[in-house]
């Protein structure tokens, strides 16, 4: 998905979210969205988990 931005995109994106936003909220879109994902990882994981058959539970595989 990124390897098709290429690195002039992403500066170009990273600058106008700069000039959008400004440097104060930056950092604090970041950590949301850092925040969220790893939210989002942790349900899917548990979700994975309870696909799993007893027995491989057990075993921890």
């Amino acid at each position: 998905m990124l390897s098709n931005i290429g690195v002039p995109g992403l500066i170009l994106i990273l600058i106008i979210a700069l000039v959008i936003f400004g440097p104060k909220k930056l950092p604090e879109m970041g950590r949301a969205v850092g925040q969220s994902l790893r939210e989002f990882k942790n349900s899917t994981k548990g979700l994975m988990d309870d696909d799993k058959p007893e027995d491989e539970k057990k075993k921890g595989i």
